[in-house]
C-alpha cells in the first residue's frame, strides 16, 4: 500500500504530465503559427499565464497579448496585460477583461492572426453578458447551476447561451482574422465545445434544447428574469467560422503519465463522473475487488444542502472514509489538479480507515459535518487535506485507490 508521501508524489506526477508551459511549447514547434500581418494572443483560464508565458517565448511580439486568469494564478508576463478576475462566480473584473478582449479582436483585420490560449476556469472569468443580462444575473446563475449539480458540459451549455463570448463567440469576434486554439482541457472526455464554454467552436445545444433541460431539473423557474428571457430569443442566423482548434493536455494523458511512474497501477475504464455519492460506491466497489492500485480520472458533482465549506473532491473522500470506518489496509486520495477544491485552499483530501476515528477524537461529529457539505472541517479535524497551493493547471480530478495486496 503507498503510503501518503507516495500518493502524494503520484498526484504531483499527473499535475506535472498537464504543465501548460510544456505543452504550448511542443504544440507550436510542431506547428508554428504563420501570418501576413500581426499577431494577437489571448489567454483566458487558470493556466493563462504560463500558457501566454510560454507562447511568448515562441512568436514574434504580438500587437496585443490579454491575459485572463483568477486571483489565485495571476503572475506578470512579459509583454502582455494580465488581467485578474473572479472564479468561479463571475466579477467586475472579468466584465472589464471581456471588454478588453473585444477591443482587441476589433482591431484584428484579414491579415492578422489571433492565436487563443484556452484552459479550465476560462467560462467564469470572461464574462461577457448579452444584451438584458446584468452581471449580477449571470452570477447568480453560475451559482443556481453550482448548487444544483449541474455537471460542467451542461453548465456551459447554459452559459454559452448567456454570453457573447462563448459557444464560438470569440471566434465570430475575431472575424475576418485567422483564429489558432491551443486548448488544457479540463473536461472529461474533452469535448472541446465545453471546455471554457467552447469560445472558438460551435454551441453545445441550441437554445431551446438548453431551456428543455432547465425545466426538466427544476432550474428553470430559479433563473433570474434576464437569463430567462435571453434564453428564450430566436436563435440567431450566424455566419460559419472555422478555427485551428489544438488539444494539448488531459485528464486521460494525466492519468498515463502517473500509470507509467507506477507500472503496476491499473487505469479505470471509467471516469469518476456524477453524483459524488455515486462516486464513492465506485470507490467501494474497487476495494471488495481488491486491485492494489487504481487510478481515476473525472469531475464529480455534489449537491449542497447545507452552508458548510469544502468541495467535490472533498466530499468523495469523507463518504469513503465514512464507508469503510474502522477498515484497515486502504488508502484514498481524491484532489483537483488546479490545487483547489470548492470554495477553500485545500485540492481535495488523502483518508484512510482511521480518517472517522481521528475526526471523532478531534470533537467532530462526522455525519453532522457531512450532512452539513462541510467535508472541510471534517478532514481538517482529522488532519487529511491535500494541499497543494494552486497548480497553474486544471485537469479536472485524480483519484487514486491504494490496497495492501491480498494474501
Amino acid at each position: 500500500m503507498l503510503t501518503r508521501d507516495e500518493m502524494m508524489t503520484l498526484f504531483k506526477t499527473g499535475i506535472a504530465a498537464a504543465e501548460p508551459r510544456a505543452a504550448v511549447r511542443e504544440s507550436l514547434r510542431e506547428m508554428p503559427v504563420a501570418f501576413d500581418g500581426r499577431l494577437f494572443v489571448i489567454a483566458l483560464g487558470k493556466a493563462a499565464c504560463a500558457m501566454a508565458e510560454a507562447a511568448l517565448d515562441m512568436v514574434p511580439a504580438p500587437a496585443r497579448a490579454l491575459v485572463v486568469t483568477n486571483y489565485e494564478n495571476a503572475a506578470p508576463v512579459a509583454g502582455a496585460e494580465i488581467i485578474a478576475a473572479g472564479h468561479p462566480v463571475p466579477d467586475e473584473n472579468g466584465l472589464r477583461a471581456a471588454a478588453l478582449v473585444e477591443e482587441a479582436l476589433a482591431e484584428a483585420g484579414a491579415q492578422d492572426h489571433v492565436l487563443v490560449l484556452v484552459s479550465g476556469g476560462g467560462s467564469a472569468l470572461l464574462p461577457a453578458p448579452v444584451e438584458g443580462l446584468s452581471l449580477a444575473e449571470k452570477a447568480e446563475v453560475n451559482r443556481i447551476l453550482l448548487a444544483g449539480g449541474m455537471d460542467i458540459v451542461a453548465m456551459n451549455a447554459v452559459r454559452q447561451h448567456l454570453s457573447r463570448l462563448k459557444g464560438g463567440g470569440l471566434l465570430q469576434a475575431a472575424y475576418p482574422a485567422r483564429v489558432t486554439a491551443l486548448i488544457l482541457s479540463d473536461v472529461i472526455g474533452d469535448d472541446l465545445r465545453a471546455i471554457a464554454s467552447g469560445p472558438t467552436v460551435a454551441p453545445i445545444a441550441p437554445r431551446p434544447h438548453v431551456v428543455e433541460m432547465l425545466r426538466a431539473s427544476g432550474m428553470w423557474t430559479r433563473l433570474p428574469e434576464g437569463a430567462q428571457r435571453a434564453l428564450l430569443r430566436a436563435e440567431e442566423d450566424l455566419p460559419a467560422r472555422g478555427a485551428d482548434n489544438r488539444l494539448i493536455g488531459s485528464n486521460r494523458q494525466s492519468l498515463e503519465a502517473m500509470a507509467r511512474e507506477m507500472p503496476q497501477a491499473e487505469i479505470a475504464a471509467h471516469p469518476l463522473i456524477g453524483d459524488v455519492e455515486e462516486a464513492a460506491q465506485v470507490i467501494l466497489r474497487a476495494v471488495e475487488a481488491g486491485t492494489p492500485l487504481m487510478l481515476y480520472g473525472g469531475e464529480t458533482t455534489v449537491t449542497l444542502c447545507g452552508d458548510g465549506r469544502g468541495g467535490r473532491n472533498q466530499e468523495l473522500a469523507l463518504r469513503v472514509a465514512m464507508a469503510l470506518e474502522g477498515r484497515t489496509g486502504w488508502r484514498f486520495l481524491s484532489g483537483g489538479t488546479d490545487g483547489r477544491d470548492g470554495p477553500t485552499d485545500a485540492a481535495g483530501a488523502i483518508v484512510d480507515g482511521e480518517s472517522v476515528a481521528r475526526i471523532r477524537a478531534a470533537g467532530g461529529d462526522p455525519a453532522a459535518l457531512l450532512a452539513n457539505n462541510d467535508s472541510y472541517r471534517a478532514l481538517q479535524l482529522a488532519g487529511d487535506l491535500l494541499i497543494t497551493g494552486a497548480t497553474g493547471t486544471n485537469v479536472a480530478d485524480l483519484q487514486i485507490l491504494s490496497l495492501e495486496p491480498s494474501g
